[in-house]
């Protein structure tokens, strides 16, 4: 099967799963774009089917049994899967399979041989893959990334971030062990970032854990401290945690200087980061910005006019391989080395995309709940 071509100026998607994240951000997203449009829905909740349909006129809705019947559909070019992190590659393959391109949510997949399967099944349809690291369009992490490639703060040596939240124990996120935990739902955040900051991949990783037992959570780990090795004896280290309060920074650190980033992570919120160099610092801030809207007009224009996107299969690929790495180390209490690796592509700065911020108010979520108690 070859990979679908669009008609007309549009990208027409149909998103996969309808849950908070679907319904409070991308779904109104869409509309935010220029050149993508939303025809259609798949849940398991015949509810939802028919509210979102309402709102957001939607051409059709489909069960998950019936996800064959859409991926055949000349109404659908491309899919959004934002799905439970171990379904992903359920829908993703056959989606790519039969030449409809794919938005894929973050992780790519729970394992490295299943990034393996969705990377192939893009690679033989060549079906556009993209995985929605939606800070790589983002300016304020581009602007980061820009001034430490430029040496802004002399040679980046250290990398360190938190980034915790108070995560509801009925949520599911709390209830599928390390699969569906913090180091595969929040950990991406921290990695990519490191990652791309030092532009390198790392040799070794190290990670130790803890329970809050009182929090309610179950077979899980709620709490995750991680240190990678670097080449050129560069570290990052983070804490990702479902039983802290709200935080979310990173910070690298030079050897002239240091960028300090809060808040980092989130979406819905401005972000900037304070620019340290001897005794002074400033403040550099932007403007909020409709991540998910931005990531989706990339990405169809990709689709459109037959670019490579990036982020692709091998960017989710590498973080998934840091994190069952950090698997291991917490399995076995060593550290896991990682074979040499080179990334074959990196974010650009001039992948940037500001489009105005778009709110869904949240108590119209229907059957949904945002993660956090916060």
């Amino acid at each position: 099967m070859r990979a679908k071509r669009v008609e007309g100026r549009k990208v027409r998607y149909a998103a996969v799963a309808g849950g908070w994240i679907s319904q409070e951000h991308f779904m109104p997203a869409v509309k935010n774009t220029d050149n993508s449009e939303l025809t259609a829905l798949v849940t398991g909740d015949p509810h939802k089917a028919e509210a979102l349909k309402d709102e957001f006129g939607l051409e059709r809705t489909y069960d998950y049994d019936d996800f064959d019947e859409l991926l055949s559909e000349a109404d659908v070019d491309a899919v959004y899967i934002a799905t439970p992190n171990w379904l992903h590659t359920r829908y993703a393959v056959p989606a790519l399979e039969a030449g409809v391109h794919v938005l894929l949510e973050k992780p790519m997949a729970v394992g490295e041989a299943d990034c393996k399967k969705i990377m192939a099944a893009a690679e033989k349809s060549g079906a556009k893959l993209m995985i929605a690291y939606r800070l790589q369009f983002e300016p304020a992490t581009l602007s980061v990334l820009e001034r430490v490639r430029s040496g802004e703060i002399g040679e980046a040596r250290l990398f360190t971030s938190t980034f915790t939240q108070p995560v509801r124990p009925e949520n599911h996120r709390a209830k599928h062990g390390f699969d569906a935990g913090p180091a595969y739902d929040m950990g991406p955040y921290p990695i990519n970032a490191c990652r791309h900051l030092f532009e390198a991949e790392p040799l070794e990783v190290s990670a130790t854990a803890t329970r809050n037992v009182g929090w309610g959570l179950r077979d899980l780990d709620d709490t995750i401290s991680v240190t990678l090795r670097f080449p050129e004896d560069r570290l990052a280290s983070f804490v990702v945690s479902y039983t802290l309060g709200m935080q979310d920074e990173y910070r690298i650190t030079g050897t002239e200087g240091t960028i300090a980033v809060e808040p980092a992570y989130m979406f819905d919120v401005a972000l900037g980061y304070d620019l340290v160099r001897g005794q002074a610092r400033r403040r550099v801030a932007f403007p909020e910005t409709d991540q998910f809207g931005g990531e989706t007009q990339y990405f169809s224009n990709c689709i459109l006019h037959d670019l490579a996107p990036e982020p692709d299969g091998e960017e989710g690929w590498c973080d998934v391989r840091v994190i069952e790495a950090i698997r291991r180390a917490l399995e076995t209490g060593r550290a896991q080395a990682l074979e040499p690796y080179t990334r074959r592509r990196r974010v650009e700065p001039s992948q940037v995309v500001e489009l105005d911020p778009v709110r869904r108010a949240p108590e119209r979520l229907v059957d949904a709940a945002a993660p956090t108690s916060a």
